[in-house]
Protein backbone atom coordinates (compact mmCIF):
# COMPACT_ATOMS: atom_id res chain seq x y z
CA UNK A 1 0.00 0.00 0.00
CA UNK A 2 1.25 3.34 -0.79
CA UNK A 3 0.80 5.67 1.53
CA UNK A 4 1.74 9.47 1.40
CA UNK A 5 2.82 11.20 4.75
CA UNK A 6 2.40 15.24 4.16
CA UNK A 7 5.37 17.77 4.83
CA UNK A 8 2.35 19.75 4.34
CA UNK A 9 3.39 23.70 3.42
CA UNK A 10 0.15 25.47 3.06
CA UNK A 11 -0.47 29.78 1.88
CA UNK A 12 -1.95 30.33 4.99
CA UNK A 13 -1.99 27.03 7.09
CA UNK A 14 -0.14 24.19 7.72
CA UNK A 15 -1.50 20.81 8.18
CA UNK A 16 0.18 16.82 8.52
CA UNK A 17 -1.78 14.32 6.66
CA UNK A 18 -1.47 10.89 4.97
CA UNK A 19 -3.42 9.30 2.16
CA UNK A 20 -3.27 5.33 0.89
CA UNK A 21 -3.33 3.76 -2.10
CA UNK A 22 -1.36 0.35 -3.72
CA UNK A 23 1.72 1.50 -6.04
CA UNK A 24 -0.35 0.63 -8.82
CA UNK A 25 -3.18 3.00 -7.71
CA UNK A 26 -5.23 -0.08 -6.32
CA UNK A 27 -5.73 -1.11 -2.94
CA UNK A 28 -2.84 -2.68 -0.83
CA UNK A 29 -2.68 -4.94 2.08
CA UNK A 30 -1.31 -2.77 5.02
CA UNK A 31 1.64 -5.21 4.90
CA UNK A 32 2.49 -3.30 2.03
CA UNK A 33 2.41 0.04 2.91
CA UNK A 34 5.04 2.36 1.79
CA UNK A 35 5.20 5.93 3.17
CA UNK A 36 5.76 8.96 0.32
CA UNK A 37 5.91 12.34 1.44
CA UNK A 38 4.34 15.27 0.59
CA UNK A 39 3.71 18.94 0.35
CA UNK A 40 0.37 20.71 0.06
CA UNK A 41 -0.03 24.63 -0.98
CA UNK A 42 -3.43 26.49 -0.84
CA UNK A 43 -4.25 29.62 -2.04
CA UNK A 44 -5.85 32.21 1.16
CA UNK A 45 -9.85 31.18 1.19
CA UNK A 46 -12.22 28.45 1.52
CA UNK A 47 -12.42 27.32 -1.93
CA UNK A 48 -13.22 25.45 -3.13
CA UNK A 49 -10.07 25.47 -5.45
CA UNK A 50 -9.15 23.75 -8.68
CA UNK A 51 -5.98 21.41 -8.35
CA UNK A 52 -2.60 20.50 -9.73
CA UNK A 53 -0.92 17.47 -8.57
CA UNK A 54 3.17 18.51 -9.73
CA UNK A 55 5.02 15.34 -10.38
CA UNK A 56 9.04 16.83 -9.45
CA UNK A 57 11.92 15.43 -12.40
CA UNK A 58 14.76 12.92 -11.17
CA UNK A 59 16.15 15.63 -8.73
CA UNK A 60 13.47 15.05 -6.36
CA UNK A 61 12.56 17.20 -3.50
CA UNK A 62 15.47 16.72 -1.14
CA UNK A 63 18.69 18.40 -1.34
CA UNK A 64 19.80 18.02 -4.77
CA UNK A 65 16.39 20.01 -5.80
CA UNK A 66 16.27 21.52 -9.28
CA UNK A 67 13.50 23.52 -7.85
CA UNK A 68 11.24 23.95 -10.47
CA UNK A 69 8.08 22.06 -8.44
CA UNK A 70 7.95 24.87 -5.90
CA UNK A 71 8.60 27.81 -8.83
CA UNK A 72 5.43 26.03 -10.39
CA UNK A 73 3.39 25.42 -7.23
CA UNK A 74 4.26 29.48 -6.12
CA UNK A 75 2.99 30.17 -9.30
CA UNK A 76 -0.20 28.08 -9.35
CA UNK A 77 -0.70 28.84 -6.01
CA UNK A 78 -0.65 32.86 -6.96
CA UNK A 79 -3.14 32.31 -9.66
CA UNK A 80 -5.66 30.42 -7.62
CA UNK A 81 -4.92 26.59 -7.20
CA UNK A 82 -4.25 24.20 -4.77
CA UNK A 83 -0.79 21.99 -5.34
CA UNK A 84 0.28 18.89 -3.97
CA UNK A 85 4.04 17.51 -4.51
CA UNK A 86 4.57 13.47 -3.86
CA UNK A 87 8.22 13.07 -2.51
CA UNK A 88 8.27 9.78 -4.87
CA UNK A 89 12.00 9.46 -4.36
CA UNK A 90 13.09 9.33 -0.55
CA UNK A 91 11.21 6.44 0.84
CA UNK A 92 12.46 4.54 -2.57
CA UNK A 93 15.63 4.77 -1.90
CA UNK A 94 16.80 7.66 -3.36
CA UNK A 95 17.20 10.73 -0.99
CA UNK A 96 19.29 12.76 -3.87
CA UNK A 97 17.25 11.93 -6.62
CA UNK A 98 17.91 9.54 -9.67
CA UNK A 99 19.44 11.43 -11.83
CA UNK A 100 22.87 9.51 -11.67
CA UNK A 101 21.50 6.34 -11.05
CA UNK A 102 21.87 3.99 -13.50
CA UNK A 103 19.17 1.57 -12.26
CA UNK A 104 16.04 3.66 -11.35
CA UNK A 105 13.60 0.53 -11.57
CA UNK A 106 12.64 1.04 -8.12
CA UNK A 107 11.10 4.79 -8.73
CA UNK A 108 10.58 4.87 -12.59
CA UNK A 109 7.68 6.56 -13.84
CA UNK A 110 5.17 3.26 -14.21
CA UNK A 111 6.03 2.92 -10.44
CA UNK A 112 4.73 6.85 -9.68
CA UNK A 113 1.62 6.78 -11.40
CA UNK A 114 0.57 4.75 -8.18
CA UNK A 115 1.72 8.29 -6.50
CA UNK A 116 -0.07 10.64 -8.83
CA UNK A 117 -3.51 8.54 -8.53
CA UNK A 118 -2.92 8.48 -4.91
CA UNK A 119 -2.52 12.76 -4.22
CA UNK A 120 -5.84 12.37 -6.53
CA UNK A 121 -7.66 10.88 -4.21
CA UNK A 122 -6.23 12.72 -1.03
CA UNK A 123 -7.38 16.17 -3.09
CA UNK A 124 -11.14 14.65 -3.81
CA UNK A 125 -11.05 14.57 0.25
CA UNK A 126 -10.43 18.34 0.88
CA UNK A 127 -13.16 20.55 1.52
CA UNK A 128 -11.11 23.29 -0.25
CA UNK A 129 -10.78 21.36 -2.95
CA UNK A 130 -13.13 21.07 -6.20
CA UNK A 131 -12.78 17.56 -6.94
CA UNK A 132 -14.07 17.28 -10.39
CA UNK A 133 -11.32 20.26 -11.59
CA UNK A 134 -7.76 18.40 -10.81
CA UNK A 135 -4.90 18.19 -13.17
CA UNK A 136 -0.96 16.56 -13.21
CA UNK A 137 2.04 18.21 -14.23
CA UNK A 138 5.47 17.40 -13.99
CA UNK A 139 8.98 17.95 -16.07
CA UNK A 140 11.51 15.76 -17.25
CA UNK A 141 11.50 12.23 -14.92
CA UNK A 142 7.78 13.85 -13.67
CA UNK A 143 6.65 15.10 -17.25
CA UNK A 144 7.62 11.41 -18.27
CA UNK A 145 5.62 10.06 -14.93
CA UNK A 146 2.56 12.61 -16.31
CA UNK A 147 2.17 10.99 -20.01
CA UNK A 148 2.36 7.19 -18.00
CA UNK A 149 -0.19 8.85 -15.76
CA UNK A 150 -3.08 9.44 -18.19
CA UNK A 151 -2.27 7.34 -21.33
CA UNK A 152 -5.17 5.08 -21.76
CA UNK A 153 -4.53 2.10 -20.04
CA UNK A 154 -7.03 -0.04 -18.85
CA UNK A 155 -4.80 0.10 -15.30
CA UNK A 156 -5.28 3.70 -15.72
CA UNK A 157 -8.41 3.72 -16.62
CA UNK A 158 -9.90 1.58 -13.28
CA UNK A 159 -7.69 3.40 -10.98
CA UNK A 160 -9.91 6.48 -10.61
CA UNK A 161 -13.40 7.71 -12.03
CA UNK A 162 -13.25 10.45 -13.14
CA UNK A 163 -9.63 10.26 -13.14
CA UNK A 164 -7.67 14.05 -14.11
CA UNK A 165 -8.91 16.62 -16.05
CA UNK A 166 -6.18 17.94 -18.18
CA UNK A 167 -2.45 17.21 -18.18
CA UNK A 168 1.16 19.22 -18.53
CA UNK A 169 4.72 17.97 -19.23
CA UNK A 170 7.47 19.60 -19.70
CA UNK A 171 9.99 18.44 -21.69
CA UNK A 172 8.97 14.59 -20.92
CA UNK A 173 10.70 11.13 -22.14
CA UNK A 174 8.57 10.65 -25.62
CA UNK A 175 10.53 7.91 -26.87
CA UNK A 176 9.63 5.35 -24.60
CA UNK A 177 6.39 3.29 -24.48
CA UNK A 178 3.34 4.47 -23.16
CA UNK A 179 0.29 2.29 -24.01
CA UNK A 180 0.48 2.03 -27.77
CA UNK A 181 3.00 4.50 -28.55
CA UNK A 182 6.68 3.79 -29.02
CA UNK A 183 8.96 4.16 -30.52
CA UNK A 184 12.08 1.48 -32.74
CA UNK A 185 15.89 2.45 -31.41
CA UNK A 186 18.50 0.37 -30.84
CA UNK A 187 19.58 -0.85 -27.43
CA UNK A 188 23.07 1.22 -26.82
CA UNK A 189 22.84 4.62 -25.50
CA UNK A 190 22.63 6.94 -27.93
CA UNK A 191 21.11 4.73 -30.68
CA UNK A 192 19.13 6.79 -33.15
CA UNK A 193 15.50 6.29 -33.17
CA UNK A 194 14.38 4.74 -36.24
CA UNK A 195 10.82 4.88 -36.28
CA UNK A 196 7.03 5.42 -34.77
CA UNK A 197 4.38 3.17 -33.59
CA UNK A 198 0.79 3.59 -32.36
CA UNK A 199 -0.77 6.19 -30.69
CA UNK A 200 -0.55 7.98 -27.49
CA UNK A 201 -3.88 8.29 -26.73
CA UNK A 202 -4.75 10.12 -23.07
CA UNK A 203 -7.25 9.87 -20.96
CA UNK A 204 -7.74 13.76 -20.46
CA UNK A 205 -6.19 16.88 -22.40
CA UNK A 206 -2.66 16.10 -22.41
CA UNK A 207 -0.46 19.86 -23.47
CA UNK A 208 3.80 19.04 -23.68
CA UNK A 209 5.83 21.80 -23.30
CA UNK A 210 9.47 21.18 -24.79
CA UNK A 211 12.68 22.78 -25.71
CA UNK A 212 13.85 22.61 -29.30
CA UNK A 213 17.75 22.20 -28.22
CA UNK A 214 16.84 19.71 -25.55
CA UNK A 215 19.68 17.01 -25.40
CA UNK A 216 18.12 14.79 -22.65
CA UNK A 217 14.83 14.49 -23.34
CA UNK A 218 15.03 15.39 -27.70
CA UNK A 219 11.51 17.54 -29.08
CA UNK A 220 11.27 15.57 -31.72
CA UNK A 221 9.89 12.18 -30.34
CA UNK A 222 7.13 14.85 -28.42
CA UNK A 223 6.49 16.86 -31.55
CA UNK A 224 5.57 13.30 -33.23
CA UNK A 225 3.91 11.83 -30.33
CA UNK A 226 1.06 14.98 -30.33
CA UNK A 227 0.95 15.25 -34.01
CA UNK A 228 0.13 11.63 -34.66
CA UNK A 229 -2.44 12.18 -32.11
CA UNK A 230 -3.74 15.38 -32.66
CA UNK A 231 -3.77 14.13 -36.73
CA UNK A 232 -6.43 11.42 -35.28
CA UNK A 233 -8.95 13.70 -33.25
CA UNK A 234 -6.85 13.26 -30.19
CA UNK A 235 -6.66 16.04 -27.17
CA UNK A 236 -2.78 16.60 -27.90
CA UNK A 237 -1.18 20.14 -28.11
CA UNK A 238 2.36 20.63 -28.02
CA UNK A 239 4.76 23.64 -27.95
CA UNK A 240 8.40 23.64 -28.39
CA UNK A 241 10.28 26.62 -27.55
CA UNK A 242 12.83 28.17 -29.75
CA UNK A 243 16.67 28.17 -28.09
CA UNK A 244 15.20 26.29 -25.42
CA UNK A 245 17.31 23.75 -23.43
CA UNK A 246 16.14 20.76 -21.06
CA UNK A 247 14.99 22.46 -17.42
CA UNK A 248 14.02 25.47 -19.27
CA UNK A 249 11.92 26.37 -16.42
CA UNK A 250 15.06 26.35 -14.24
CA UNK A 251 16.39 29.81 -12.89
CA UNK A 252 19.59 28.20 -13.19
CA UNK A 253 22.63 28.65 -15.90
CA UNK A 254 22.60 26.66 -19.10
CA UNK A 255 25.30 23.77 -18.35
CA UNK A 256 26.87 20.53 -19.12
CA UNK A 257 26.44 18.23 -16.94
CA UNK A 258 28.64 14.89 -17.46
CA UNK A 259 27.40 12.92 -15.06
CA UNK A 260 23.63 12.96 -15.74
CA UNK A 261 22.15 9.28 -16.74
CA UNK A 262 20.75 9.97 -20.53
CA UNK A 263 20.49 7.10 -22.80
CA UNK A 264 19.96 9.95 -25.87
CA UNK A 265 23.53 10.34 -25.26
CA UNK A 266 26.66 7.78 -26.57
CA UNK A 267 27.85 6.25 -23.72
CA UNK A 268 24.58 6.78 -21.86
CA UNK A 269 25.96 9.97 -19.28
CA UNK A 270 25.60 13.76 -20.50
CA UNK A 271 23.01 16.31 -20.28
CA UNK A 272 22.61 19.95 -21.09
CA UNK A 273 20.28 21.79 -18.44
CA UNK A 274 19.10 25.22 -17.64
CA UNK A 275 16.83 28.03 -17.84
CA UNK A 276 14.96 30.31 -20.22
CA UNK A 277 13.54 33.70 -19.08
CA UNK A 278 11.68 33.41 -22.80
CA UNK A 279 10.60 29.92 -22.62
CA UNK A 280 9.79 30.20 -18.63
CA UNK A 281 7.47 33.19 -19.46
CA UNK A 282 5.58 32.00 -22.35
CA UNK A 283 5.49 28.52 -20.75
CA UNK A 284 3.64 30.38 -17.54
CA UNK A 285 1.27 31.87 -19.84
CA UNK A 286 0.02 28.68 -21.66
CA UNK A 287 -0.18 26.55 -18.81
CA UNK A 288 -2.44 29.12 -16.68
CA UNK A 289 -4.59 29.21 -20.64
CA UNK A 290 -4.35 25.63 -20.72
CA UNK A 291 -5.84 25.41 -16.92
CA UNK A 292 -8.15 27.92 -17.40
CA UNK A 293 -9.55 26.27 -20.39
CA UNK A 294 -10.02 22.95 -19.01
CA UNK A 295 -10.40 23.36 -15.42
CA UNK A 296 -12.01 27.08 -15.51
CA UNK A 297 -11.44 29.89 -13.71
CA UNK A 298 -10.12 29.87 -10.41
CA UNK A 299 -12.55 31.23 -7.40
CA UNK A 300 -10.59 34.19 -6.16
Amino acid sequence: MLRLASIVRVAGFAAMAALAAGPDGAAASGAETLAVPFIIAKPAGDGPFPAVVILHDCSGLGPASSGAPWRWSSELTRRGYVTIWPDSFSTRGFPNGTCLEPDQAAAAPDVRVGDAYAALAHLRGLAFVDGSRIAVMGGSHGGSSTLASIVSTPANSARAAPGFAAAIALYPGCGRRYGEWGVARGREPGSPITGYRGLFRPLAPLLILTGELDDWTPAEPCRQLAERAKAEGLPVDIEIYPGAHHSFDSAAPIRHNANRVNFNAPGGRGATIGGNREAWAAARERVAEFLTRHLGRPNR
